[in-house]
């Protein structure tokens, strides 16, 4: 079998929102010793990730297992059926799942959908060759990388340049988040003391700076006691009226009638 034959044509890029090129991969083979350093690194030593793989194909499930065993991985799931994978991903909580594509291109991408909608970690595709559709497919179902099959090293390589183009993907995300929860809280004193944007931050800053917290912690304090004071909505109780001498049937289940009073 040539699964892993000597000359992986391509190592293309991710799906959106993180890109890799064929020259990255090239690179990052190159420089040993010098990979992008995982969340679940050993400090001093190397990378020593926790893999879930899934194929529909047995045979091929187990020959990626073998490749990413021997670049010194743990393989904690192996998964072939759509319906167990999602719970062997919130179980094992792997740092990073590869899905090959199978027998049935829908299949591969159902397991796809079930990992993302249960792992807080890349998922990357792995691919026999280029096919357009499927990685747009793939992409819509929110893989984050998909890669031609080739040697270990440049598999080694490319998982490094996912994780490490992931990890800048949630803290841009994360950034994100920080900025919209002080524009909230921007908003929320600009209303309560009829000051405007930049006077509101400054309030947000020097508290900050007063009381050595954080500028991110004093916007979440804001917006959250924002939040718990604002008063309650009730409900409008609901009147039962029936026209005189009409059935109604009351919430309880019980039927009455009302006649016009003499």
């Amino acid at each position: 079998m040539t699964f892993w034959s000597a000359g992986w044509s391509r190592v293309v890029g991710v799906a959106v929102p993180v890109r890799i090129e064929a020259s990255e991969v090239s690179t990052g083979a190159q420089e040993a010793g010098t990979r992008p350093v995982a969340a679940t690194a050993r400090p001093g030593g190397p990378q020593h990730l926790r893999v879930l793989i899934a194929n529909e194909k047995r045979d091929r499930l187990e020959l990626l297992a073998q490749v990413v065993i021997g670049l010194g991985h743990d393989v904690i799931a192996r998964e072939i059926y759509v319906r167990e994978v999602g719970s062997a991903t919130a179980r094992e909580l792997p740092d990073v799942a590869i899905v090959g594509l199978g027998i049935s291109s829908e299949h591969a991408l159902e397991l796809i959908g079930e990992i993302v909608r249960e792992a807080s970690c890349p998922v990357i595709a792995l691919l026999h060759a280029n096919d357009p559709d499927y990685i747009h497919e793939a992409a819509k179902r929110g893989v984050f990388a998909y890669i031609i099959e080739g040697t270990p090293e440049e598999l080694q390589s490319a998982i490094d340049i996912t994780l490490q183009r992931f990890t800048e993907y949630r803290n841009l995300q994360g950034a994100f988040g920080r900025r919209a929860v002080i524009e909230q809280a921007k908003g929320i004193l600009m209303a309560r003391y009829a000051i405007n944007a930049e006077k509101a931050f400054e309030l947000l800053r020097e508290h900050s700076q007063n009381n050595g917290r954080k500028l991110v912690d004093v916007a979440t304090a804001v917006v959250d006691s924002h939040l718990l004071l604002l008063a309650p909505t009730r409900e409008p109780t609901p009147r039962f009226a029936a026209p005189p001498g009409e059935w109604t049937t009351l919430t309880t289940g019980v039927e009455r009638s009302e006649f016009d009073a003499e």
